[in-house]
């Protein structure tokens, strides 16, 4: 391993954005800047808005709705053909009802949209002065049952080798012990461990998705020595059996204090550098830099960077590397490992990003907030 100096201009930071209000969100917003399709019909059940968003959804325009009796201009139909507003009769019906929840329904052509409702009246069982209704294409809904679906797909297909090698080396094992020799013994038994290792960070790599994608990562922040953290996997791939000279780390000096899981920066760091173990060639270089913090009130983080001389990633593949099942070769692996460390990088408050290195291969970069407690700044 070498080690040397350098310096890194600090990073800009990231840009804020507020999030988009909803249907049906009381802002004060104008209603073309709805994601969602919004439509109001007032106490004559006679349609006065139909926005942008929902002339997307219908591929009806306002003009042609503005006016028309709601059941005319949104002829909607449940997936056994019955017609909405029939069956739920806004203007009538029981007169505690407030709203109708989210569900599937047919446009004219029988294109599937997501339809929700809700009753405005002046006073608690009155008679309805408004019916606004939501809109909402099924499309995303659709990407993401594809991508649970693959996701269990894939799972299915990594635990099935290792768990069948389990099972069969076990079963053998049980059945015919004297008939091995203890090398042989040794050969199956050191199988079913590394298979159960396999197994076991599969597990790991499932529960940190789920947690990524409800928002529930926890990051147990502690002072983090981020170069001594990049040193302990360079002597591990060293003992391992890669040679010494392959790795060159640069620290510039002098680093801010970091507060992070150190766990989780640990398998960060363990995922980049095996990606850049494993897909690319030559020398793997990691630069450790102080930088501007991603995260605002901020002045300092962190940057790690590391770089191979490999074949590097195509341009076309650069805005799906952090997908669920990206995979940068035909080397094996699950593809979540980038997700998942994207995850992590953005629960620390952070950003990470991918280019094409000095010498043509890929280069990862993550940043990290210095994330100093309240009690100690």
């Amino acid at each position: 391993m070498r080690v040397a100096g350098t310096s890194t201009a600090p990073e800009g930071r990231d840009a804020r954005r507020a999030p988009a209000p909803r249907c049906g969100d009381d802002t004060g917003v104008d209603p073309d800047q709805l994601p969602d399709g919004l439509v109001v019909a007032d106490e004559n059940g006679r349609v006065v808005r139909f926005n942008a968003a929902a002339e997307r959804v219908t591929a009806l325009r306002a003009a042609e709705a503005l006016g028309r009796p709601l059941e005319k201009a949104l002829p909607l139909e449940d997936l056994e053909g019955r017609r909405w507003w029939q069956l739920t009769d806004p203007y009538g019906g029981l007169a505690i009802r407030v709203r109708q929840p989210e569900r599937n329904l047919l446009l004219p052509g029988g294109r599937e949209v997501l339809v929700s409702a809700r009753y405005v009246r002046a006073e608690p069982l009155g008679p309805v002065r408004r019916v606004v209704v939501c809109l909402r294409d099924t499309e995303a809904r659709r990407r993401t049952e594809r991508s649970h679906a693959e996701l269990i797909a894939t799972v299915a297909h990594e635990l099935r080798s290792p768990l069948t090698s389990v099972k069969g080396f076990t079963a053998t094992l049980l059945a015919k012990w004297e008939r091995f020799t203890d090398d042989q013994k040794r050969l199956m038994l050191e199988t079913v461990d590394a298979d159960a290792d396999r197994v076991t960070r599969l597990i790991a790599e499932l529960l940190d998705i789920s947690r990524i994608d409800s928002g529930r990562l926890e990051v147990r922040r502690q002072p983090v020595d981020i170069g001594a953290a990049v040193g302990r996997h360079i002597q591990a791939y060293v003992a391992a059996g890669q040679p010494a000279d392959r790795f060159l780390l640069r620290i510039e000096q002098p680093l801010p204090a970091l507060w992070a899981d150190p766990d989780k920066v640990d398998q960060v760091l363990s995922n980049l550098l095996e990606n850049a173990v494993r897909h690319g060639e030559g020398t793997v270089t990691i630069d450790v830099t102080p930088s501007a913090s991603p995260r605002e009130g901020e002045e300092t983080g962190t940057s790690v960077t590391v770089s191979d001389e490999g074949p590097g990633i195509p341009e076309e593949s650069m805005n799906r590397v952090f997908t669920r099942f990206w995979r940068g070769s035909k080397r094996g692996g699950t593809g979540l490992g980038l997700y998942i460390v994207k995850g992590i990088v953005e629960a620390h408050g952070g950003v990470i990003t991918v280019g094409r290195a000095t010498g043509g291969g890929a280069e990862f970069r993550f940043t990290l907030p210095v994330s100093t407690p309240a009690y100690l700044a």
